[in-house]
């Protein structure tokens, strides 16, 4: 049984039964995800939709980056603040449109403080909010770099992003469910 514990930005994917997909998921095991296996995987991510680009569509190699960049900057986050368990990675593409849903387990004490910066990315805009933070962090002699690569994505490549946050059962983490639409010029 799951509860909805909050939601943030956009949760909803709309990829429909044309859509070319794929479902991977990233087993912590003995050999423990690390940040090598996110560019390993955004980079098998990005030149595996990228191939599927049709002729008059979006560029090839232009996709292959902006999917990749976008599937490593949400990956990284994944396995940097998840709690112990497994990754399911979910990518689709429909004519212009790349979709991402990552699902993993985060531990309480990481919730709090990930959802006061989701709070502030969405209801502000990403373009000014980029600068803001890209200015406090020049000034600070400890920068956060709170949500930088999440802006980036929102005011540089014009990603809709979303979180979504369950609980389970008493006994597990809070399941997290991050969501990504990317338009392909």
């Amino acid at each position: 049984m799951r509860q909805m514990l909050a939601k943030f930005g956009t949760t909803e994917l709309a990829g429909g039964p044309g859509a070319d997909g794929t479902r991977l998921r990233l087993v912590d095991g003995p050999l423990q995800l690390a940040w090598q296996h996110c560019g390993q995987t955004s980079d098998f991510i990005g030149g595996f939709f990228a191939q599927r680009c049709r002729d008059g569509g979006p560029d090839r190699e232009e996709a292959r980056h902006s999917i990749g960049y976008l599937v490593n900057e949400l990956l990284e986050n994944t396995v940097k603040f998840r709690a112990p368990g497994d990754v399911v990675v979910e990518a689709s593409l429909e004519g212009n449109s790349f979709e991402l849903k990552l699902s993993n387990f985060v531990g309480e004490d990481n919730v709090v403080r990930f959802q006061e910066i989701l709070k502030e990315i969405t209801t502000s805009d990403p373009g000014d909010l980029l600068i803001r933070r890209i200015e406090e962090n020049a000034a600070s002699e400890n920068p956060s770099g709170s949500g930088l690569g999440l802006l980036t994505l929102m005011s540089d490549y014009g990603a809709r992003l979303g979180w979504a946050f369950f609980r389970t059962d008493s006994d597990n983490p809070i399941l997290l469910e991050t969501y990504a639409i990317l338009p392909l010029a």
